[in-house]
């Protein structure tokens, strides 16, 4: 059921609260000032594959998973690429921040073309320049004459490809299977995403200790042309398109006075910018864990990243079926990948810091898609890529400062601090986001003995007397 959520005067004191109001059908596309379907109960099951019945989504999906399959082979290849040729885990980092990096600079030019141009075609132009670029980098590495910079150079041009397809990518998802649907495609995608991301790591980890990194950077350049190709065969006249709006002066102030109108996007984006520069730099991590810590190589790493895109999955199957998306989700999920992430750091039992590793994936996962889930419900689809660009922009470019700085701090310090420094930091900012939260809705924890499935309950002050 469809409700609309939207925001009243009589909340002033609790900016980001959502009042329901009669249910109502939204249209599909509404004017910039409509308000933006949002749910009340947990989706069934048929709801939650719903996006699955549209031929355009099914196609999309299907490249998604070979997509995502060849993009975590090259990721972990590449990874390990680097610390062969240099052996220096700092410059793991470098790559992951050349990765990124061009976000901070078209990220938001990026979101203003989305709504410009159709969105197909620029993700189909991106695809091909990322087949090009991988396939070029595959044969330097088979032929036996790659050096760093040439990989370094790589990873730069795949990530301007990654910064201009990005808020596209995302905002097309809603093209194809519409408002009401797009909840559970968000679930889906992340789903097929870390499917690939729970295979990927593993084929490519045996690839590398069997015949090197160049076989998984060429599988995925087959991966990304077949991609490109699902997004031709789409049938044009099912999308439901959004209003495209017109070259004007202003239209990236216009989004950052959206967004600041919107509490919920800002509180979300400050997390995300936290834990995108401290905690999702799970590359580095991972590298630091396997040459540094437990001295595993090439197959430890695959494992280490087979495990957290195992979680990951288990996570976004927890996040197709929760009933509501609130900030205080967001705030709560950061706060546990956070602790989880710092618990990883703890010198113990190995298959404890193994089950950490699916921990990490899960909470990881959770976090993100509430983030996102929650930014673009929030946003009306006219302004969509816009708000969606400034997302990104947050979620690579801290990655890329990331990058830079937790590959120092693992360097120089080791992997057992840089995991603690990764989690613990994200827990603070989590913390403090609630208690800032807390003390601007005057809410408190109650704790309720009679109801042992919710024991602890977060209500307003008044609600105690």
């Amino acid at each position: 059921m469809v409700v609309i959520a939207t925001i009243t005067r009589r909340n002033e004191r609790d900016h980001h609260s959502l009042e329901v109001v009669s249910p109502s059908p939204a249209p599909e596309y509404a004017p910039l000032t409509e308000p933006i379907p949002t749910f009340d109960r947990r989706p069934t099951w048929r709801e939650s594959f719903g996006a699955l019945a549209v031929h355009n989504y099914r196609l999309y999906l299907a490249s998604l998973a070979l997509g995502s399959t060849g993009g975590w082979m090259a990721r972990v290849a590449i990874d390990w690429l680097v610390l062969e040729l240099t052996g220096d885990v700092a410059l793991v980092g470098l790559a992951v921040a050349f990765q990124f990096a061009p976000v901070l600079l078209l990220g938001v030019w990026a979101g203003v073309l989305s709504d410009r141009l159709p969105r197909r075609w620029v993700m189909f132009a991106t695809q091909l320049l990322s087949t090009l670029t991988t396939g070029v980098l595959a044969v330097l590495v088979l032929t036996g004459v790659v050096v760093a910079w040439q990989v370094l150079l790589s990873a730069a041009i795949t990530g301007v490809a990654i910064a201009i397809e990005g808020p596209s990518r995302s905002a097309f998802v809603s093209e194809m299977v519409g408002i009401h649907r797009l909840r559970g495609a968000i679930s889906l995608n992340a789903t097929t995403f870390h499917l690939g991301g729970l295979l990927g790591p593993a084929i490519s980890g045996a690839l590398i200790a069997v015949v090197g990194s160049g076989w998984s950077i060429a599988i995925n350049s087959v991966t990304t042309a077949v991609a490109a190709l699902a997004l031709v065969l789409m049938r044009g006249h099912e999308l439901v398109h959004a209003p495209r709006q017109p070259r004007s002066r202003g239209q990236i102030r216009e989004a950052l006075r959206y967004v600041g109108r919107k509490p919920a996007i800002v509180w979300s984006l400050i997390l995300l910018g936290t834990v995108a520069v401290f905690g999702m730099n799970l590359p580095v991590l991972l590298t630091s864990a396997a040459d540094q810590v437990y001295g595993t190589g090439a197959a430890g790493y695959g494992l280490y990243s087979s495990l957290c895109a195992l979680g990951a999955f288990v996570g976004a199957f927890l996040s197709s079926r929760r009933r509501t998306l609130r900030l205080r989700d967001v705030v709560m999920f950061a706060g546990l990948y956070g602790s989880v992430t710092a618990f990883a750091a703890w010198d113990g039992w190995y298959p404890l810091f193994l089950s950490a590793l699916v921990g990490i994936g899960v909470t990881r996962l959770l976090f993100a898609m509430s983030a996102e889930a929650l930014t673009q419900l929030s946003t009306n689809p006219a302004i969509r890529g816009r708000v969606v660009s400034l997302y990104i922009m947050v979620l690579m470019g801290g990655q890329a400062l990331g990058g830079v700085v937790m590959g120092a701090i693992a360097e120089n310090l080791g992997g057992r601090w840089a995991f603690f420094i990764a989690g613990s930091v994200p827990a603070l900012a989590a913390l403090v986001v609630a208690i800032v939260l807390a003390h601007r809705r005057e809410l408190r924890i109650r704790v309720d003995l009679s109801t042992p499935r919710r024991m602890l309950r977060i209500v307003r002050r008044e609600a105690l007397g």
